[in-house]
């Protein structure tokens, strides 16, 4: 049984016990950090076609402190965590006492998977022999795209299964590709503070981790994120020619916000400016029906395991080194 197969079954199982007490109605997608971005994509998928099955994302925290009155015997819950984090078990604990069911993400087995009624084990994206398909943010993506299909019918449903038989591949091609401009990129901003990142609609979810996880957990170094489209409500007063921008260029219909922003970039900004546009990574070697929803897919990795280290080695930062992560009590 390969993954696509797998995850389909888990929301077969999943939407059967729900039907005991009623029928699948919500779904909250709960992590936190990097795994919370993750899910971005799943979200992103909702959003655009789910019309049955309501959707929202939250960060483990927050839904632990202030759980949603909606959730219950028609909400599926579905968490993400590599090792268990504390905030992301007291949410899921939650969600169970609430009623709903629990399917979790997982690499390291902990309380999360004991308190799951469904577990699918994924595998790290920083390791370079793990599957693009096998990652934790493809395994969101698919299970929202089976809950549509599952629910309403999803038209490109084929389309979309067989995109994850192909996307590692794109992926191989595109850290060729990327590896010599990843070097240019991190030897013209070494000594940049801060690295904007930029994205809107389907990369936003890579841009944030790109900055909160890559560049501010890994490396320290400031990096604030903006939406594309809210680039033009105040954050380009800051833009000059020394500012250090990445954006990111999506393929489908958000990408004319970024093409927006690309045109202020290129007019105003300088040689910090880093455009990294999805049609060079491959996306379009994927279905335009479904090309769309792979944005994060693609990028993600590239910005971890290409950029993020080319930065690394640029600075002499071991991005394996943390000031307070696993540390100190927080």
């Amino acid at each position: 049984m390969n993954i696509q197969e797998q995850v389909a079954d888990i929301t077969k199982q999943a939407a059967q016990k729900l039907r005991q007490n009623g029928k699948l109605e919500n779904v909250v997608w709960v992590a936190a950090g990097g795994s919370f971005g993750g899910f971005y994509p799943a979200q992103y998928f909702m959003d655009h076609e789910s019309v049955k099955v309501t959707s929202e994302s939250f960060t483990s925290n927050e839904f632990a402190l202030n759980i949603p009155k909606y959730v219950g015997n028609n909400t599926l819950a579905i968490f993400c965590s590599m090792r268990g984090t504390k905030e992301t078990c007291v949410a899921a604990k939650k969600a169970k006492a609430a009623g709903a069911t629990v399917i979790a993400l997982y690499v390291l087995e902990s309380d999360l998977t004991k308190i799951s009624d469904f577990n699918i084990k994924y595998e790290s994206i920083a390791e370079d022999t793990s599957r693009t398909e096998h990652v934790n943010s493809s395994i969101g993506l698919m299970l929202a795209m089976n809950i549509v299909n599952e629910t309403e019918g999803y038209p490109n449903y084929k389309e979309a299964m067989h995109g994850f038989e192909i996307v590692d591949a794109i992926y191989r091609r595109a850290v060729k590709v990327t590896k010599p401009l990843a070097q240019k990129w991190a030897q013209q901003n070494a000594d940049r503070n801060p690295i904007y990142v930029m994205g809107s609609g389907p990369t936003y979810g890579a841009a944030y981790i790109f900055s909160i996880c890559n560049i501010e957990e890994m490396l320290q170094i400031a990096s604030p994120t903006i939406n594309s489209c809210e680039f033009f409500h105040g954050p380009f007063e800051v833009l000059d020619k020394n500012t250090s921008v990445f954006q990111l260029i999506s393929v489908g219909r958000l990408r004319a916000a970024d093409e927006r922003a690309v045109r202020f970039l290129k007019q105003y900004g300088g040689d910090k400016v880093y455009l990294l546009d999805g049609k060079e990574i491959g996306l379009n070697d994927l279905d335009d029906s479904i090309s769309e929803y792979f944005n994060h897919i693609l990028f993600a990795p590239i910005l971890n395991n290409v950029y993020m280290r080319a930065l690394s080695k640029v600075t002499s930062k071991d991005y394996n080194t943390r000031r307070y992560m696993w540390k100190v009590a927080y």
